[in-house]
């Protein structure tokens, strides 16, 4: 039963067809992208808590010793590594939230030109089904030799057309609310986690006079 919906030549149609189709519509580029995007998903996903705890070393540093003599500490992170580079070097904690934006941007057009590849894929899949449906339905008078040209060409549709929408709604359209959920999440966890460092160097007391509110302000 399983093996009258498993077509090797509906498959090709649909699946090689969905990917040269969005290959010829999105460019190589952004296949790279969403290809890195579906490979990270299966990575470790941004740990807020880990990162405080690193941060945290900072604080507790900056603390002791004050801006002038505290040392960038570092966790493998390279946005946080790169703001405690320059919190520390520019003695400020104002400088921070330019750079973290900067990361945060280029974070989110990377995570949107993934998503929207799947979204094109999403798309194609059943025009691909219903390109395989009507090469099905063109090959019925050339049916195999004893067999029921007719019933071989519509089961051939019918498959081609399911593939194209299980391809659609069940892998490319999930993969890409997947990529640009976890996008969020990501960025709502680092936001989060950026305001509580700057937060706690300013308890800390030892923030330059650049980051004073008159200053600021003015």
């Amino acid at each position: 039963m399983l093996q009258n919906w498993i077509d090797p030549v509906a498959i090709a149609i649909v699946f090689m067809g969905t990917v040269a189709a969005t290959l010829l519509r999105c460019g190589f580029a952004d296949m790279r992208v969403a290809l890195a995007a579906v490979r990270g998903m299966f990575g470790p996903a941004f740990d807020a808590a880990k990162a405080k705890a690193e941060l945290s070393k900072q604080i507790r540093e900056i603390a002791d010793d004050g801006f002038v003599r505290a040392e960038p500490h570092h966790f493998g992170d390279v946005e946080f590594d790169r703001i405690t580079d320059i919190m520390i070097g520019q003695r400020s904690i104002q400088s921070i939230h330019g750079a973290h934006q900067s990361y945060k941007q280029r974070r989110l057009d990377t995570a949107q030109r993934a998503a929207r590849t799947f979204e094109s894929a999403a798309e194609l899949a059943p025009v691909l089904g219903l390109a395989g449906t009507l090469f099905a339905l063109g090959q019925a008078p050339g049916a195999t030799p004893g067999g029921d040209g007719l019933v071989d060409a519509i089961a051939m549709a019918v498959v081609t057309t399911l593939y194209g929408l299980v391809a659609a709604n069940f892998l490319f359209a999930p993969i890409a609310a997947a990529i640009s959920r976890r996008s969020r999440q990501e960025e709502r966890d680092r936001d989060e986690v950026l305001e509580w460092l700057a937060e706690g160097v300013r308890k800390t007391g030892s923030t330059s006079p650049v980051d004073s509110p008159a200053q600021v302000a003015a």
